[in-house]
């Protein structure tokens, strides 16, 4: 398996997450979109290195998980 491959196959799967998100996730996607929060930007279902988040401001590091309707 070539690291291409395997990145490849990583950002499919987001692709296929962000199409079936959580409720949670959607409820909170909702407030963050199109710069809704202080003008920051969120990215949903990012892969970064192996993983892949939930929401993301790459501008403040900050990683969200949404996971569950806790």
């Amino acid at each position: 398996v070539t690291a291409c491959s395997v990145g490849d196959r990583l950002l499919d799967h987001a692709k296929t997450l962000r199409a079936e998100q959580t409720e949670a996730e959607q409820r909170l996607w909702y407030h963050l979109r199109a710069n809704r929060l202080g003008g920051l930007k969120f990215k949903r279902q990012k892969p970064l290195g192996p993983y892949i988040v939930d929401i993301v401001c790459m501008e403040h590091a900050l990683i969200v998980e949404a996971d569950g309707g806790q």
